[in-house]
């Protein structure tokens, strides 16, 4: 029998776990060691008729558990469970029918293909990047540059041997060098909990609290984190709380009915990515995912999290066969899914304030990024699909054909700051027979190197801040494999080895320049002098910074057209220099002597009170900053 004290404290926590108000119940639910011999062992199987443990520890024979009344909790405390061990749980539901499931709240699990849990000692790392986190603290996110280069680990490098995956401590050694010397400000991994199929990139997840075996442990991956912190790169990690993996063994009618899915099969059903998806509305599964949530920000150290697939939890007919779903007020909102979100961002903020929150969602629901007070989500970013979408369609068009389509790149300039935007060019744009960015450029391969130079610019002169997969830093030709290597012999390659050099002097201009991101979600930090000349295919704005006199200016030509003496209107006039100019023979260019300084007179233009002019190349981009100006 469970003693007095214990059940007290077991039915307390259990509360909490039950009215939805337990955000870190990784602290007693799952196994838990208690000393070198001995472990507790906590599982929440409310319909559950009987509930066992088997593992190394017991040969694999069932030791019962024991449930605590009316709390749909099972305990056990067991003798002879040491570190290392392998266990699952044995449930039998009310029909009578036995199942080896995994522990919800494992944080670690064998190597695929098995996914038996591993009995853990508690996390004891000693941290040390307390000046990271203080100054993260301090900082507001908002008006600070945010550079992301998404990785997905297993195909970043593998060994050359025998194309196995790195470790860890390997991605620590070559990966946060790597992303220092680039420029980039933060990595963000695709989902690196743990799951089993490979081909899933991770948004299957298996376990909830528990790294993927993949790529080493636990300890070895806070390692990881620690170091990029260390090197001054945060670190989000995308997550996945809408749905789960199918398999019957995971989280599937885990006591024998519908307990972390809907009760209703065709709205747990999610036939489009072949997964259950979590009944959100019930107490219990959000205990459940906000102490995921948790445990990756305040147990890892984590910097954000991409939330996957919000939409999915936003609508109830976003699935395919879903048509006609309606809530109670006879419209095709989730209001269980939105509730969720939003208390999931009340929760993290109020305990982490200064971490990221960022929603990859692809409609155009209202207030992704509004505070839940004013009726939001409570998200800190959103991902602008569109402004994606929009732009990688105009460049995939052949010259001619841009200047009939100038409104997929003016078209942001009505909704761009309806949101706190992220721009991303992300994995989902170069797999699947889409090409990667580089093939997807039109022309021969200069001049597709000239457009993917132009984009880039692009990118990173426009309203927001900056996210760019792995392997487009060089203009990889190849789409992203997720089963093999980047291509890391491009760099020998001249052009794009170019390519990786401009990549670099871009991320370093986009640092220094606090007009391209101390503005980025307040309409004073654009000034559009020149956005719709789609006669001429070109385009012309400037990005102004909290300063009057620091500011921006970019300049884009779209077509391989050399514009000579294209003006350009500022508000000041005096001296200006370049930043950075696409044709530049250093970047893969033509362009052997630059012009580097111009000289704003009083000539009015664009709305400007003054302006100069500049040889604008063929298929190319300038940045020009002002470096003396009249001020009178």
């Amino acid at each position: 029998m469970i003693g007095l004290v214990l059940h007290a404290e077991l039915a307390d926590k259990s509360y909490l776990f039950n009215t939805g108000k337990s955000f870190k119940s990784y602290g007693f639910l799952g196994c838990h060691l208690l000393d070198d011999e001995q472990a507790e062992f906590n599982v929440w199987a409310p319909n559950a008729k009987k509930v066992a443990v088997v593992g190394d520890f017991n040969n694999w024979q069932d030791s019962p558990l024991e449930q605590i009344k009316d709390t749909g909790i099972w305990h056990l405390v067991l003798d002879g469970v040491k570190a290392g061990d392998l266990y699952k749980f044995a449930i039998t539901g009310p029909d009578d029918k036995r199942a080896l499931k995994i522990d919800p709240y494992a944080t670690e699990f064998e190597k695929k293909p098995g996914d038996a849990a591993v009995v853990m000692k508690p996390i004891n790392h000693k941290w040390k990047d307390g000046l990271w986190l203080g100054r993260r603290k301090r900082s507001k996110a908002l008006q600070r540059p945010l550079n992301i280069y998404e990785v997905h680990l297993g195909s970043w490098r593998r060994h050359e041997d025998d194309d196995s995956y790195y470790s860890y401590e390997e991605f620590a050694n070559e990966l946060i060098p790597y992303v220092k010397q680039h420029g980039y400000t933060h990595i963000e991994l695709m989902p690196i909990m743990e799951h089993l199929l490979d081909a899933s990139w991770g948004y299957q997840q298996l376990g909830y609290f528990a790294t993927t075996s993949r790529f080493g442990t636990r300890a070895e991956f806070l390692n990881f984190v620690e170091k990029c912190h260390l090197a001054n790169i945060g670190v989000i990690v995308d997550w996945v709380p809408g749905h789960f993996i199918r398999n019957y063994d995971a989280l599937y009618q885990y006591d024998g009915t519908p307990t972390f899915e809907y009760q209703d099969e065709n709205r747990a059903d999610n036939k489009r990515w072949g997964a259950w998806n979590f009944d959100l509305g019930k107490a219990q599964v959000q205990s459940f995912l906000i102490s995921s949530a948790m445990y990756w920000l305040e147990e890892c150290h984590l910097d954000g999290l991409r939330v996957d697939a919000v939409s999915n939890m936003l609508y109830l007919d976003y699935d395919d066969g879903k048509e006609g779903l309606t809530n109670k007020n006879g419209d095709n909102r989730n209001l269980e899914g939105i509730a969720f979100l939003q208390k999931l961002n009340q929760v993290i903020h109020r305990e982490h304030p200064d971490v990221l929150m960022i929603a990859e969602e692809s409609s155009a629901y209202k207030g992704v990024t509004d505070t839940v007070e004013n009726g939001g989500l409570g998200f800190d970013y959103k991902w602008n699909l569109g402004w994606m979408h929009d732009t990688l369609k105009f460049f995939e068009m052949g010259p001619v054909y841009r200047c009939n389509n100038f409104q997929l790149l003016t078209f942001a300039f009505v909704y761009m700051y309806n949101e706190k935007f992220i721009l991303p060019f992300s994995h989902d744009e170069v797999v699947h027979g889409k090409k990667s960015l580089m093939h997807k450029m039109p022309g021969d391969r200069y001049n597709q190197f000239a457009n993917l130079r132009t984009m880039m610019i692009y990118l990173l002169a426009f309203p927001g801040k900056k996210l760019r997969f792995m392997g487009s830093e060089w203009g990889q030709f190849l789409e992203w494999r997720d089963w093999s290597s980047l291509e890391w012999v491009d760099l020998k390659d001249d052009m794009n080895h170019k390519m990786d050099i401009f990549t670099t002097a871009l991320n370093e201009i986009y640092h220094d320049q606090r007009p391209l991101w101390e503005l980025d979600h307040n309409p004073e930090g654009m000034i559009y002098s020149n956005t719709d000349d789609a006669a001429s295919s070109t385009m012309g704005f400037i990005r102004q910074g909290k300063r009057k006199h620091q500011f921006v200016v970019a300049a884009f030509n779209f077509v391989p057209v050399e514009r000579k003496k294209y003006r350009i209107g500022v508000p000041f006039t005096g001296e200006y220099e370049l930043l950075i100019n696409t044709e530049d023979e250093r970047y893969g260019g033509t362009w052997t002597k630059l012009e580097t300084n111009f000289t704003a007179d009083k000539t009015p233009f664009h709305g400007q009170p003054a302006s100069f002019t500049v040889t604008l190349p063929a298929m190319g981009a300038l940045l020009i900053q002002p470096i003396k100006l009249n001020r009178g």
